[in-house]
């Protein structure tokens, strides 16, 4: 097991009580800002010290409240990559780099890693230039170049696409994941971007309130979410109270309809979600009478807006998205949903 936390902080009226593991993997910690997210990876690094708990890195203890052990972030053998790269911005791209050898005494070696790092990150035509004249990328590739020459155990990166504009911000994407493909070591990344989550990690953790509500493959994660939070928080649109009526069947009194479930109804159902690309005008199953209320064209999908015939008038309208190509020649009197595409959400 690479890295185990178990750990809680008070930092005024927030509290922070993360417990996970994480393997040989690319891990994300998926919430929205002020969740906890941060904190969690400074508790690790040493940045911040928890009140009480215990982290583990690949046997190595690094933190325990009991046993009072607190190693300091420079023999803990952890990699941060922080949201603004944190440069040293009076320094040259290879001077930085070798910043990251500091406990190397031997010149020649240190000078030789930097070469390295510089070829392997492909900036060595950077490597005289100063942080101020670097691009977002550039910049990026220099700090986890600086981080990276230090082989460290562990890789933590503190949403590190946030600053990036959207075409620069995938093509990053893709590159730090290539490049990280051979890593071979932990890696945990914070986000608050469903889509950046979904490219990038293997496992993602939901994180609310200082608390991991759920750790999970990413793609299992999104096909069933299981708490209302994640189903928000990896991008469901339609979400709505339930209760169940049988071993795969729930009644949703705001849309007041009755839906068959693809996977058997537990005890305890808060909620059902339908992800708005699920609805389809010729599926016989789940298929109820709607009214479109209005339509948004986007690039390369419509999205529509409708209510079910007998919905509560209170009730917020259901979205429905689909491609372009997929456009049906006249509006839907009906449309229908896969029992494998209900979200069944528990508290």
């Amino acid at each position: 097991m690479a890295l185990e936390v178990n750990i809680e902080k008070q930092a005024g009226t927030f509290r922070l009580q993360a417990a996970f593991t994480c393997e040989k993997e690319f891990l994300g910690i998926l919430g929205a800002s002020g969740c906890g997210k941060s904190m969690t990876l400074k508790c690790i690094a040493g940045i911040e010290r928890p009140d009480r708990g215990r982290i583990a890195l690949d046997g190595r203890v690094l933190f325990d409240s009991e046993k009072k052990i607190d190693l300091p972030p420079q023999e803990r053998r952890v990699g941060y990559l922080f949201q603004n790269y944190a440069l040293f911005p009076g320094m040259t791209v290879r001077q930085n780099i070798l910043c990251g050898l500091h406990a190397e005494k031997d010149k020649k070696k240190k000078e030789q890693r930097a070469d390295e790092m510089l070829e392997l990150l492909q900036i060595r035509d950077l490597a005289s230039l100063r942080p101020g004249a670097l691009s977002g990328g550039q910049a990026q590739r220099a700090a986890l170049g600086r981080i990276l020459v230090n082989e460290p155990d562990l890789l933590l990166l503190d949403e590190p696409f946030s600053a990036l504009d959207t075409h620069l911000r995938l093509k990053l994407q893709m590159e730090l994941k290539n490049l990280l493909s051979g890593y071979g070591k932990g890696i945990i990344m914070v986000t608050h971007d469903r889509d950046e989550a979904f490219r990038m990690c293997d496992r993602l953790g939901v994180m609310e309130d200082g608390r991991i509500l759920t750790v999970k493959g990413t793609k299992e994660l999104f096909a069933d979410p299981e708490t209302r939070t994640a189903a928000v928080i990896t991008g469901c649109k339609n979400i709505a109270k339930a209760r169940k009526t049988g071993e795969r069947e729930v009644f949703v009194p705001e849309w007041n309809i009755r839906l068959t479930t693809g996977t058997p109804v537990r005890d305890g159902l808060e909620a059902v979600g339908i992800r708005a690309h699920h609805f389809c005008p010729d599926e016989t199953e789940n298929r109820f009478p709607v009214r479109i209320q209005g339509e948004m064209e986007e690039p390369f999908e419509w999205v529509s807006e409708f209510r079910y015939d007998g919905q509560e008038p209170s009730a917020p309208a259901v979205w429905w998205r689909y491609a372009k190509e997929i456009r049906p020649p006249e509006i839907p009197e009906a449309l229908g949903v896969k029992p494998d595409n209900i979200l069944l959400l528990y508290s």
